[in-house]
This record gives C-alpha cells, structure tokens and sequence, in this order.
C-alpha cells in the first residue's frame, strides 16, 4: 500500500457538530485511515451575487449553507484521535489575519501532537472577502504570501520577527509551537500560484478533475521544480468530493443508479497510479447521517485496500 487513505470530517448542516465530528474522527482512525480533513466555506450569500467558482450562472449547492468551522472542526477531531493526520483541504488563507490563524495552528499542532496539514488557498468568493479578509480580493495572492510568511515565522525559534503589510512584530517570544514544522500544501491552479508552491510550500493539493489533466499537471509542476533548482520532494494530497447514491431506507422505493462503492474505488484506483502521496474521500453531501458516511466510507476503504490502492 503505497497511497495514504484519507477522509472528510462532517461538516455540512445534516451533521449534528458535537457528536457527530469525534464519533466519524474515531471511527476513522480505527477503520484505518490515514488522515482526516476539513474545508472552509465561510457563509453563504442569499440570493448569490456570483456564480459558486466565480463561474457565472453556476448554482451553489444547498449543503453550502450550513459548513463548521474547520479549526473548531479540527480540534473535535483532534480530542478523539491519537494518529491520524489532520488536514485543511483548503482553509482560505486570506479570510484569517495571519498571526491569529498561525498562533491557532501551532496550538493545535502542540495540542494534537504534531499531525496537523495546513492546506491554504486564496478562495474566489467575493462574499467572504467583503465579511472577513482584511485585505481586497484583488491582493489575494500577496495575503497568502504573508499568511505563509507569518506562519513560517511564529512556528520558527524565538524571538520571532516579522515586518509585512498586516503583521508587525518587532521581536517576541511566541508559544506554543507547532511539535513539529508543520507543513504547508497549496491548491496552485495558476502558473504565478505553482511557482509560489515550488519556491516556499511543501506540497501540492489538487481536486479530482480528471486522471488525464491532474496527471498532466503534476508532470508539469515537476518540471517547473526542475527548472527552479528544487531538489525536496513535493508532497501531494488529492482531494475526491465523490458522489454516492445511498440505497434506500426501508419503505424507499428510490434506486442506486450512480456512486456505487465500485465506482468510487475504480476512480481511486485510477487515481493512485497517478502516483499521489495520499487521496482522501469527501462523500459528506452525498450522505445522509453519520451513521451512513462511517459505513460507506469503511466499505470504501476495505475494496480500495483490497484492489491495491
């Protein structure tokens, strides 16, 4: 078994928060996965001002309009496991103020015991910029490069110093720090974000587009790496929002007719001979209780081990 096996935390509003995120956050770890995840969608904008993507005319889902916190979703998690990685997939770097989202990082790191992912990006709705980031969309790239800035500073050895456009520390001691470094991925979808990833992040963390493209694409990352004078690995995580057709409470007369649990494991197969360090599964919208995402995700989990996944 050469690709680590994750899995979405619930999140979304069928979930009942408190229970739900330890009980899936444990039953993961003991069915076997390698890492839990969370995303971020801070709100949703009713009725939208742009398309979901920024994608005109594209709908956003209904399961948008309740999403957990991740941190506060995270640190659930964290209480009720003892190995599993724990992962951002992605938090949206610019919505946090830097020194606050690296100070919550390391303590939860030092909290967790060093298996915390800081997956970021810079997100694309208008909407949560005009509620929460400190700077406009417009400079969402430079407020990521600060947040990574930020974050490689205050998890560094004191006295920590950093001089940015939002973050001013002359010298200071800063605690706790992460167990360990704590590493940082990015989504990288532009070429201006590849070579951000390459020059100052540890890994890549792509979405479930195609075997073809995301194949192409990490060939050329590499490449790019090559070009750069890279020489540490770049970590990949992939990202699959899978779609499973639950099959029918008793007195359903609705049929499975796409998302069987053999579908989704020929699409992790295919998947991993792309070569990705690790693929997690997020089937949260998909399913309809707790109960039912530990159970397909289990079921999941045994056929992609057994096809070699």
């Amino acid at each position: 078994m050469t690709t680590r096996l994750g899995l979405a935390l619930p999140q979304m509003k069928q979930f009942d928060l408190g229970r739900d995120v330890p009980d899936v956050a444990r039953a993961a770890e003991a069915i076997g996965f390698d890492s839990l995840w969370v995303f971020e969608r801070a709100l949703f904008p009713d009725p939208p001002t742009q398309g979901l993507y920024g994608v005109e005319g594209l709908p956003w889902p209904d399961y948008y309009r309740a999403v957990a916190d991740p941190l506060v979703t995270l640190t659930l998690a964290a209480a009720a496991t003892e190995r599993a990685e724990l992962g951002t997939s992605v938090l949206v770097a610019p919505l946090h103020t830097p020194f606050q989202l690296a100070k919550a990082l390391a303590s939860l790191d030092a909290a967790a015991g060093g298996r915390v992912v800081a997956g970021l990006g810079t997100g694309w709705s208008l909407d949560e910029y005009a509620a929460a980031s400190a700077r406009p969309f417009e400079e969402r790239g430079a407020a990521l490069d600060e947040v990574i800035e930020v974050c490689r500073a205050v998890w560094g050895p004191d006295p920590v110093v950093v001089d940015a456009e939002l973050t001013r520390i002359a010298s200071a001691v800063v605690g706790p720090k992460p167990a360990r470094p704590i590493p940082i991925l990015l989504a990288a979808n532009s070429g201006k974000a590849r070579r951000r990833l390459v020059d100052h992040a540890d890994g890549w963390m792509p979405i479930g587009m195609g075997v073809t493209q995301l194949a192409a694409q990490w060939s050329g990352l590499r490449e790019l790496a090559a070009e750069r004078g890279r020489t540490r690995p770049i970590r990949t995580v992939l990202r699959t929002n899978q779609r499973y057709t639950p099959k029918p409470y008793a007195g359903e007369d609705r049929q499975p007719f796409q998302g069987s649990v053999d579908q989704l494991v020929e699409d992790l197969v295919a998947h991993a001979e792309v070569g990705f360090d690790d693929i997690f599964l997020d089937l949260q919208s998909s399913v309809r209780d707790a109960g039912e995402l530990k159970d397909v995700a289990a079921e999941v989990y045994e056929a992609a081990r057994a096809a070699g996944v």
